[in-house]
């Protein structure tokens, strides 16, 4: 197997005691070994570090950090993404898992297509693990199309930080992952995307992708607080920009899903 180099994955956790075993092992399962992995703890009230720290103790890659007071996902990623060694930054969250082969597919596309940022189609499953969902990406992300959509599952994303340095997320609770894609596509052009489910996006109660009014609000912040623009002009782009393709993105997550599950059974 080729080795691209080392890869410095970033796990933001906060009370996934539940979960983070999962995505460890997930990452520990992968066919390309050449990774760390740098999980910073949000003040987690549950046993979140017992368990990070079992797996630390047996895998020398794994390294838990800590925040000393509770601060959201964004500076917990950036505090990972300070300590990193590789040469490429990616992302897996504390209650998502990747498919085992997701670092070599990802890396061979990547490295042989000269691309900086990359990402990959995904399914999603419930609180359970139930496969729910399947979410495929586009081929191609420019500025234009990024800021209608955040196209890019954190969860599946990587960066070149050898090409573009090491880049952060701004300090804001939410929507920060899509602020750091925005930042990078407007200086690099364009962004890569490889059309296979390379991970697992567990949908939890509670999160901004099943509370809708947070969601716009998040949206409306980014558009006007980070990106600069106007009320208006904020407001334009959510109703008229984001808001039509949003509603034609889940009609299409669904027509997909059907189409995934039909050719899965014929495969069986």
């Amino acid at each position: 197997m080729t080795d691209y180099g080392l890869v410095s994955i970033i796990t933001p956790s906060f009370n996934c005691a539940e979960f983070i075993g999962e995505t460890i092992e997930s990452i520990i399962a992968q066919t390309y070994q050449n990774w760390e992995l740098l999980i910073t703890d949000d003040c987690s009230t549950d046993n979140s570090r017992e368990v990070i720290e079992k797996y630390a103790v047996r895998d020398p890659r794994i390294k838990l950090l800590r925040l000393e007071k509770n601060s959201g996902a964004g500076i917990a990623r950036n505090k990972s993404i300070s300590e990193t060694q590789g040469r490429f930054i990616a992302f897996c969250d504390s209650d998502d898992r990747w498919m085992p082969e997701k670092l070599e597919r990802q890396l061979e596309f990547m490295v042989n297509g000269g691309h900086s940022l990359t990402y990959t189609s995904y399914d999603t499953c419930d609180e359970s693990g139930k496969i729910v969902g399947y979410v495929e990406c586009l081929r191609r992300l420019t500025r234009a199309t990024i800021l209608r959509d955040n196209g890019i599952g954190c969860l599946t994303a990587i960066y070149d930080a050898e090409k573009i340095g090491k880049r952060y997320m701004p300090s804001i609770r939410k929507r920060q992952d899509w602020c750091l894609w925005i930042s990078i596509i407007s200086d690099i052009g364009e962004a890569r995307g490889l059309q296979e489910p390379l991970a697992l996006y567990r949908v939890r109660s509670g999160s901004i992708s099943s509370n809708k009014v947070e969601m716009l609000r998040y949206n409306f912040n980014v558009y006007h607080e980070v990106l600069g623009y106007n009320k208006l002009v904020s407001a334009m782009i959510l109703g008229g920009y984001f808001m039509p393709y949003y509603f034609y993105k889940k009609l299409k997550q669904k027509r997909d899903y059907r189409r995934r599950c039909k050719a899965l059974a014929e495969r069986q």
